[in-house]
């Protein structure tokens, strides 16, 4: 299949001062929902280095209205639409991809983008099951693409969360000993009844991996809505909303205990058998992260709390957060934005803050918790080889059955190429 060349008309040149791109990234948008349209909105048209070349969806309808958005941003008609993400990826001028797509998608895409040769920004929470986080990290590093999970919390807000977890890691609420993490509820299983589907929705191809069932549009709206759609709430296709907005607050825990590289060793059901709250995450050292408490992440410490969340900072007493960081003290890095952060990236050859290990364990987080919650026991994982320990969980519960057409490691390979982008 030929594809489009970049029109000269959308050929920018910003000149030679450092951290400027030549020309633009040629960029794919997999999945046209409320999320991958605020992205494109927000970020993506708006910047002279990008050129978005395609977009990809499982409904016609939005496929076809977002194509025809950017062809008139552009003022061409450079924009093609998919079905079939696999066909967006063998674009020889696509360099990156922006994965926007139902949680149950994530890892397939993902693994199928790295092998492809191209570097990734994709929603969070990062992976649906324990076995995608392993897989996914093998691939994307052996690829060495870069790659930055939509975990924006770490780079926007007002930098709230980012001095929040300065003040801990630098110990100004003394040892902290809890983490409690106010998100919603864990999964439930799917049970809606079948409704008429109008046409021009490719129905298998939204349900992937999962099992058949019946189409209802509480999964699958029509068109172009402006909210976020129910399948959040199942198991078949997400954590549920304690791993949507988790994989928020949970980030900003396991950042604080400087685990981005490591995990929790223990997961304790609720005391009290609640099947929704009070569920437990404990970490080598003893501190435990809660699921419960004020929306948002609250560090308790032996000499104080902050509490942050994405309209607030606060502490107590009040004056933890009033004292400067001084000379020595650890700082973190401050980005303009998540998206500006992959951008650069890129351009200088590195990993950014919330790569895929940061991503696959965060969302790790909200799976065991998860877990713990369905199954009502006390688990054992270890960080380090990504396995239960003895024991301490089944194998069986690191992933789900598939369908045979759709699995883990991608069906249709595409012939890996360079993934260096020249700039």
């Amino acid at each position: 299949m030929s594809a489009p060349t970049l029109a000269s008309k959308t050929v920018w040149n910003r000149g030679q001062k450092a951290g400027s791109f030549s020309k633009p990234i040629g960029i794919g948008i997999i999945g046209m929902g409320i999320r991958g349209r605020n992205l494109m909105h927000g970020y993506f048209l708006r910047d002279p280095r990008i050129q978005i070349l395609a977009v990809c969806d499982v409904d016609r309808n939005r496929r076809v209205h977002y194509r025809d958005e950017v062809r008139k941003h552009y003022e061409n008609d450079v924009c093609e639409e998919f079905t079939d993400y696999q066909e967006l990826l063998e674009r020889d001028d696509i360099q990156a991809v922006v994965i926007a797509t139902p949680d149950h998608w994530h890892a397939t895409q993902c693994i199928d983008a790295a092998r492809a040769g191209k570097h990734i920004y994709c929603e969070k929470p990062l992976t649906h099951t324990l076995l995608e986080g392993k897989r996914l990290m093998e691939e994307v590093k052996r690829t060495d693409c870069v790659f930055q999970t939509g975990s924006q919390q770490r780079n926007e807000y007002g930098h709230r969360f980012v001095k929040a977890v300065e003040y801990v890691r630098n110990g100004r609420i003394g040892k902290l000993l809890q983490v409690h993490v106010g998100v919603g509820d864990p999964p439930k299983a799917c049970d809606l009844p079948k409704e008429e589907m109008e046409p021009g929705l490719d129905w298998d191809r939204w349900l992937g991996p999962t099992p058949l069932r019946p189409y209802h549009s509480e999964l699958s709206p029509r068109g172009v809505h402006g909210h976020y759609p129910r399948w959040r709430a199942y198991w078949d296709f997400c954590g549920g909303y304690l791993a949507d907005m988790g994989a928020h607050h949970l980030d900003i825990a396991q950042w604080a205990l400087n685990a981005d590289r490591s995990g929790p060793e223990t997961i304790l059901p609720a005391p009290d058998g609640d099947p929704k709250r009070g569920a437990r995450l404990v970490f080598p050292g003893g501190v435990e992260v809660v699921h419960g408490g004020p929306h948002g992440t609250t560090f308790l410490g032996t000499e104080g709390l902050i509490q942050v969340d994405r309209d607030r900072l606060s502490s107590v007493p009040e004056s933890v957060l009033s004292k400067p960081l001084e000379e020595g003290e650890e700082r973190l890095p401050r980005n303009r934005n998540h998206v500006e952060d992959w951008l650069q990236a890129m351009e200088q050859g590195r990993q950014p803050l919330c790569d895929v290990e940061v991503g696959a364990r965060t969302a790790a987080l909200c799976q065991l918790l998860n877990l713990s919650y369905r199954y009502g026991r006390k688990l054992a994982w270890d960080p380090e080889a990504w396995q239960f320990q003895p024991g301490g969980g089944e194998e069986a519960w690191m992933d789900y059955p598939r369908r045979p057409q759709y699995p883990l490691l991608g069906e249709r390979l595409v012939e890996s190429r360079d993934s260096s982008i020249k700039f």
